[in-house]
Order: C-alpha cells, then sequence, then structure tokens
C-alpha cells in the first residue's frame, strides 16, 4: 500500500506523477531524451542501462518496465535483458555496452566511484564522450527515479508480462507521448 493517496490503476511511477503532474511533464522529458531521443547509442542500450542501474537499487517496477522497453527495442529479446542483469560481463552485447555498464554501476555506488581508467576503457572500446556522459546521467537519474517508486511504496503488478504491451508501446511512441493524461488521473483523485 502506498504511504500517500496515489491515483488508483497507475503503477509505479505512473501513479506518483499523476499525483504530481507537474513534475511529470520536466521527469518524462528526461527520460525522453536520454533513452528515447536520438542518439549514437541505440535506445535498447541505453534502455538496458537504466534496466541495470534499477536491478542495482533493486527497484523491481523500473528494472522490469524498463527491461520490457528495452526488450521491446530488442527485436522482443528478453533474454539478453536477463543477462544483462545477471551478470553483463557474460551478456552477448558490445564491449563498449559493457564498459558502459561498469560506469553506470560505479554511478549506482556513488559518482565519484567513476575512474579515468574506466572513462578510458569506455573510450578503446569506441564510447565517445556524449555517451558516456549521458550513461552517467541515466544512471544517476535511474537512482532518483528508483527512489522516487520506492520512497512512495508505489504499487505495481509482479507478473512480468503485464509489463510487455505498455513497454512495445513506450518504445513505439516514447515516453512524453505514452505519459500524456497524467493531469486528469489526479484530478480524478483530489
Amino acid at each position: 500500500m502506498p504511504h500517500i493517496a496515489l491515483p488508483e490503476g497507475l503503477p509505479g511511477i505512473r501513479g506518483a506523477m499523476a499525483f504530481r503532474p507537474e513534475i511529470a511533464g520536466p521527469m518524462s522529458e528526461l527520460a525522453e531524451v536520454l533513452l528515447h531521443g536520438p542518439h549514437s547509442l541505440p535506445a535498447g542500450e541505453r534502455e538496458l542501462i537504466a534496466t541495470y542501474v534499477s536491478s542495482l537499487n533493486d527497484c523491481y517496477y523500473c528494472q522490469t518496465s524498463h527491461g520490457a522497453i528495452a526488450a521491446a527495442h530488442l527485436d522482443g529479446d528478453e533474454e539478453v535483458v536477463r543477462r544483462v542483469k545477471e551478470d553483463f560481463r557474460q551478456a552477448e552485447i558490445s564491449e563498449k555496452l559493457k564498459a558502459l555498464l561498469a560506469i553506470a554501476a560505479k554511478v549506482q555506488r556513488g559518482g565519484k566511484n567513476v575512474t579515468a581508467e574506466d572513462v578510458g576503457l569506455a573510450r578503446e572500446y569506441g564510447a565517445t564522450d556524449v555517451e558516456i556522459h549521458d550513461t552517467v546521467l541515466i544512471a544517476a537519474a535511474f537512482c532518483m527515479y528508483n527512489r522516487y517508486v520506492d520512497g512512495l511504496a508505489t504499487t505495481y503488478p509482479r507478473d512480468e508480462a503485464s509489463y510487455r504491451e505498455r513497454g512495445k508501446q513506450v518504445a513505439r511512441e516514447g515516453y512524453v507521448s505514452a505519459g500524456k493524461g497524467y493531469g486528469q488521473a489526479a484530478a480524478s483523485t483530489r
């Protein structure tokens, strides 16, 4: 049960954003730019970074929802999502993405944990400064998103299959379009 009265029928961050729609816009726009907008890193890989950080933070809702979005971008490959969460170093992903995930893991523990060597390795595997920057920001943002979801004790389904359709929708439409209507949900509960 949530710690505060959140709109019913909107799981996880969606319910929290509906409670404060004026916050939903900027948070959705940040996710849009980081995860869905044009970028040299494919959207599926950026979603894998968000999924991995969320799994490190033990945020079930975020790791499952972003894992579903990642899988949707990766032609339904749920196995690679699972392997990245379990041990990304053994997953069938590029060495560049492995280096970026290592940076993301260090950011999750604390930004000062990232070393020049970590960044150098990512560069050796072809990561650009923008990709390194955005990896750090995705990791930092997902620490915030994860704590937002779990700090309010939002409710959400535990059945991973229920996340697939929403994952496909967000992969197709993006975060801003898929998040429209938060204001109407909040108005109906106040």
